[in-house]
């Protein structure tokens, strides 16, 4: 029900965005640059890179405010435009790159820590590893698996949802889905304890 009432609100700023209410778009920021700002991150890998393409996923929706139609939830519509920014970054700095693995020239980047609060070292140690671990493998999804599985797990978005973002059917993103979650079960088989 809450999830309703958020959707609401979201379009109703979006609506008065629309119409010139300036105030609209700050409470929208504020609700939306850090969810942004962290899924970019996860695409790309760059905190840098990450909160520049979250500045332009804003632009665009402050410059797509007069013909903004409320045919989908507002969060859907903004992931959608982050999702296509995120793959054109990668897609540009692959090309930039002379097609240079992103997973070989990202090995050298610092990777942000999750603070960790348990009381030993070892444990801290191994709960970092285990972390990093999963990133990578999440990193090393294809493009749109890796999208698929960060908007539906870590955004909570339905299929419907992540295949208007992706701009694919929603069997298709069940396939993604399934399909990324058999790729990282693979490459993190030997972690799981049995």
């Amino acid at each position: 029900m809450a999830a309703i009432a958020i959707a609401q609100r979201d379009v109703d700023l979006m609506l008065r965005i629309r119409s010139g209410d300036e105030t609209g778009f700050a409470l929208l920021l504020k609700e939306y640059r850090t969810p942004v700002t962290r899924f970019l991150y996860r695409m790309v890998l760059n905190q840098a890179v990450a909160e520049e393409l979250a500045q332009e996923v804003f632009f665009r929706v402050y410059r797509a405010r007069a013909s903004y139609q409320p045919t989908a939830r507002f969060s859907t519509w903004l992931f959608c435009i982050a999702t296509r920014l995120a793959l054109n970054w990668r897609r540009d700095a692959r090309r930039e790159a002379g097609q240079e693995s992103l997973d070989e020239a990202s090995a050298d980047r610092p990777v942000r820590q999750i603070a960790d609060r348990r009381p030993t070292v070892e444990q801290a140690l191994v709960h970092r590893s285990s972390v990093e671990e999963i990133r990578q493998a999440i990193h090393a999804l294809p493009a749109k698996q890796r999208a698929a599985i960060l908007m539906h797990k870590y955004h909570d978005m339905d299929y419907s949802q992540i295949g208007r973002a992706l701009n694919c059917s929603e069997s298709a993103v069940k396939s993604l889905v399934f399909r990324a979650y058999g790729n990282l079960r693979k490459s993190l088989a030997h972690a799981v304890a049995v």
